[in-house]
């Protein structure tokens, strides 16, 4: 059986031809025509394994429909749109998407990339499970990762990082004090062979540093090396 899709996008012409061609690819695919109908479907079926969303929604744009998915979903989302200016891409990023795709496209470039998400989301329920990383042994709130059960937590918090958040997360404490290159991580974090953009790392660091830092404007975990890449310091 075929993944569960949804596919938020208000032009029914994009809608029926993107819907008829990955029926073709095997997926079972749901539409919604606005983001208050993504958002009542979300409600009534729960989150799909994939969500294709455009910005150009109506009332409610594609930004802050994805915000609102983040509050109680962390499903793989997709934006696609015509607008290809780096503020767009960045802030859509920044909202919750894990990656964008600028119009017109190939059918094969979105499917390539769900399978990428698919893969890594499969990829966390099928390692085998490894000890807790504590990565900073703060007495009052430590920050320990369980990659075994796809969780992080501060304290008694759990902490609610998507897919791509965890995964990066995952790869910066594979190696503790090592410089990672922009490159290498959306290689290995967004599949290799996936040529995407670097501000794409760039954007997940600092959401990612908003939820692990104690304070995200002085990261001490996550690390900035100017010209190189990041490098997670564990913090004892």
């Amino acid at each position: 059986m075929g993944a569960n899709l949804l596919i938020v996008e208000d032009d029914d012409r994009v809608r029926a031809s993107l819907r008829l061609a990955l029926e073709d690819e095997g997926y079972q695919v749901e539409e919604a025509e606005d983001a208050e109908s993504a958002l009542e479907h979300l409600e009534r079926h729960g989150a799909p394994d994939v969500m294709i969303v455009d910005l150009m929604l109506g009332d409610m744009d594609g930004f802050t429909c994805i915000r609102q998915i983040r509050y109680e979903h962390d499903v793989p989302i997709i934006v696609i749109s015509a607008r290809d200016d780096t503020h767009d891409v960045v802030a859509a990023l920044e909202a919750g998407a894990d990656d964008y795709v600028t119009k017109p496209f190939e059918i094969k470039e979105i499917t390539a990339r769900m399978r990428a998400l698919r893969r890594r989301a499969g990829g966390l329920t099928e390692r085998p499970g490894p000890s807790d990383v504590v990565l900073d042994a703060d007495p009052q709130s430590p920050l320990v990762l369980s990659p075994g059960s796809g969780t992080v937590r501060r304290g008694d918090e759990q902490l609610h990082l998507t897919l791509t958040e965890f995964r990066l997360l995952c790869e910066l404490a594979e190696s503790p004090g090592l410089v990672l290159s922009r490159r290498a991580l959306l290689e290995s974090v967004w599949d290799r062979g996936f040529f995407g953009d670097e501000r794409i790392v760039d954007v997940h660091v600092r959401r990612l540093r908003t939820k692990v830092e104690l304070d995200p404007s002085d990261p001490q975990l996550v690390v900035t090396v100017r010209g190189l890449g990041y490098r997670l310091d564990v913090q004892r």
